[in-house]
């Protein structure tokens, strides 16, 4: 994504951690709902309500054309799942993908729950890609690179043999949903070491590791994307303020 790194102040910081803080609640709500037998689409309205009743507004909800308010990506759907008739099955995993606009700001996060009696190998893929977040965040300090967040999650998940997708990527964000810098999941040669962190970026940081290869296919519906292999993978994402010092976690 070419463009200018927008430097956000504290009051816009405020008002990014107001719609983030509506994101987090969100998603605990549809993860306490997400149960066996609700379909995707229930879970859409959910979520939509609750965005709307906090003054809100889905940051997703016809952004390029996406016809609902969130992302459900289930098994071996990495992110862009539409919600529809899909009901959830016992040993589900089901990554939940959630934006809300307030006051000018959005905010952008996502969870991947277990449904039932999940297989413990794809509870670990979960677990792992929840700490590959946690890996990169150790680098959303000034002076760091943009690639060396990358390059953290990409250690972490190959050292448990996982992919990491390389076709969709975390990214700046503020008044525009997507915004520079792009953030990678991997160390991107093509980039270099990519923008320097400065206090003031706010960026999207979001694994999304596979069990299986790192290659992903698109669907007809022309938003799903799965794994090529057919295997699991998980997505965890936070907006993330980098400041003078320990990283400020918006939507945690």
């Amino acid at each position: 994504m070419m463009g200018r790194i927008t430097i956000k102040n504290a009051a816009d910081i405020e008002k990014m951690k107001a719609a983030g803080n509506i994101v987090k609640k969100t998603l605990e709500l549809l993860s306490e709902k997400a149960e066996v037998g609700m379909t995707t689409e229930e879970l859409d309205r959910i979520a939509e309500t609750y965005i709307r009743k906090q003054g809100a507004y889905p940051s997703f909800l016809n952004y390029s054309g996406y016809p609902k308010s969130i992302c459900t990506s289930v098994n071996q759907q990495v992110v862009h799942g539409i919600p529809g008739k899909y009901k959830l099955r016992d040993g589900d995993i089901l990554s939940l993908d959630v934006g809300a606009k307030l006051d000018g700001f959005h905010g952008d996060a996502a969870r991947t729950v277990l449904i039932g009696n999940v297989p413990e190998d794809v509870q670990k893929l979960v677990t792992v890609t929840r700490e590959c977040f946690f890996e990169a965040l150790k680098f959303a300090r000034p002076g760091y690179h943009i690639s060396d967040i990358g390059a953290a999650v990409q250690k972490h998940a190959e050292a448990h043999g996982y992919g990491v997708v390389r076709d969709l990527i975390g990214h700046g964000i503020g008044r525009e949903m997507h915004e520079p810098p792009d953030v990678p999941n991997f160390a991107d040669r093509r980039m270099g070491r990519g923008a320097k962190l400065v206090p003031g970026m706010v960026i999207a940081i979001e694994p999304m590791i596979n069990m299986g290869t790192w290659e992903v296919v698109q669907l007809r519906d022309g938003w799903t994307i799965e794994t090529r292999d057919g295997k699991p993978s998980a997505h965890y994402e936070n907006t993330v303020a980098i400041t003078e010092g320990e990283p400020m976690l918006l939507t945690l």
